[in-house]
């Protein structure tokens, strides 16, 4: 079965908000608190640099999904480009990576319902939004593609309420009438050094991570041809829009020891100026980020595990497709992995929030070197047999930008050594890549 076989009702629209979606999650609102507790209102700076490593990633991958539009694509770029051992190990990876987030992003969710309806457990919210995640996952495409659609809809708005007020809070109080107990020229930038904003960059870059999900989705595009390019360059744009201008407004106008892990730094800022209204609105939007992201996640892992199932790297049941044209194995068994994540949670608690975080974001980085690398061997193979002309979308300044993808990644990895709190994602991380590799190399030798 050839992955050309799901369907493909994915429009434009949706492919663009598909990697928004996966963007945009609570992670964005809750998770941004932990790189601004470490690298103080400097953090605007960070996210420029990631802005640019995303930016890098995604010619890449537009360069990729636009010359091959297969479903998962990224990870038969890997084996056909690097090796199919390699591609077996990020692939696994890849797809614990949504199975680790998603569960924080239904708990997110659930514990701010919680705080709405106390009476409720946390934990029977996150199980109706899975409910919600699974019935919608499990249907057509083009309702996935929709729904995705409207949800990313409501967190840009928010985002942009958000730097509406800011902007008029930083105009009006600093500026006209002096009165804000927090004023700008107070600010220290650098409160711990200019070193932690390389430190913090794994978790930035889980933030910023389902981009990638427009090449997971280019099987299932209608137009992959016309639609990628563009969500390449519209969706790049936009991850620089509104990560750093409202990073940069919320540090101006809120004090960073105010901000707290546990809760929405942008509703905390719109409630210590008195917007009680809108920060409870940004609460409820918060809710609506956790499915949408949780929507995307699992969007991402099934359509992962179903390629690797296509390249004989998983379970060959993984590759059934529903009359919906929908991964349906692939899917229920992404959910199963997302319900003992809960479990795990449950019992651990809610400190492993951010070792999530960490761990998803260095088996992020890892499949985004892999879209770097391949995209490298793939553009070098067309030069060597002079065909490079035939590609419809080109990766800009090649190879500078493909390697700087690949080693600034590289780098933040690296320092994950140096973070007490982040190095032991590694522990968990590596031997998630590294096993599923070793056992495949030793199924093809004992095979042959």
């Amino acid at each position: 079965m050839q992955p050309e076989a799901l369907s493909r009702g994915l429009k434009p629209r949706h492919v663009q908000f598909i990697a928004l979606g996966g963007i945009i999650g609570s992670g964005y609102f809750l998770g941004n608190g932990i790189v601004i507790q470490k690298s103080g209102p400097s953090a605007f700076l960070a996210y420029i640099l990631g802005g640019l490593i995303v930016q890098a990633v995604m010619f890449s991958l537009g360069e990729l999904a636009v010359a091959r539009p297969t479903a998962g694509s990224f990870l038969h770029f890997a084996k056909e480009f690097i090796s199919p051992t390699w591609a077996c190990g990020v692939g696994w990876s890849y797809w614990m990576t949504w199975i680790s987030y998603v569960p924080s992003e239904m708990i997110a969710g659930g514990f701010l319902m919680n705080l709405y309806f106390p009476f409720v457990s946390q934990f029977v919210w996150a199980f109706i939004f899975g409910i919600i995640i699974t019935i919608i996952n499990l249907f057509q495409v083009s309702s996935f593609g929709e729904t995705e659609f409207w949800l990313a809809i409501l967190k840009i708005l928010a985002i942009i309420l958000f730097s509406i007020i800011a902007n008029y809070t930083l105009i009006y109080e600093n500026l006209v009438s002096n009165t804000s107990p927090f004023l700008v020229s107070n600010i220290e930038w650098f409160p711990n050094g200019y070193t932690t904003l390389f430190f913090t960059m794994i978790i930035i870059l889980v933030n910023f991570q389902g981009t990638e999900l427009i090449g997971i989705s280019a099987g299932e595009s209608q137009n992959p041809e016309i639609s990628i390019p563009i969500a390449v360059k519209n969706v790049t744009r936009r991850i620089i829009f509104l990560y750093v201008v409202p990073i940069l407004l919320l540090v101006l106008i809120f004090p960073v020891d105010n901000i707290a892990v546990e809760s929405s730094p942008f509703a905390d800022a719109l409630l210590f100026h008195n917007y009680k209204w809108a920060s409870g609105l940004f609460t409820f939007i918060v809710i609506t980020a956790a499915i949408s992201c949780s929507n995307s996640g699992l969007y991402g892992s099934s359509r992962a595990l179903y390629t690797l199932a296509l390249d004989g790297m998983a379970p060959k049941i993984f590759s059934s497709l529903s009359s919906n044209h929908i991964p349906v194995y692939s899917t229920l068994f992404s959910l199963l992995g997302v319900w003992i994540g809960l479990l795990v949670y449950y019992f651990v608690g809610s400190g492993i929030y951010q070792h999530l975080l960490a761990l998803s974001g260095f088996s992020g980085a890892i499949a985004w070197i892999s879209i770097s690398w391949s995209q490298y061997n793939f553009r070098k193979e067309l030069i060597s047999n002079h065909s490079e002309h035939m590609l419809k979308y080109k990766t800009p300044f090649f190879p500078y930008i493909t390697l700087f993808a690949i080693y600034s990644q590289l780098i933040a990895v690296f320092l994950m050594l140096f973070d007490k709190e982040l190095i032991w994602s590694l522990y968990i991380g590596l031997p998630i890549l590294l096993l599923p590799m070793t056992i495949y190399k030793l199924y093809n030798i004992l095979k042959n």
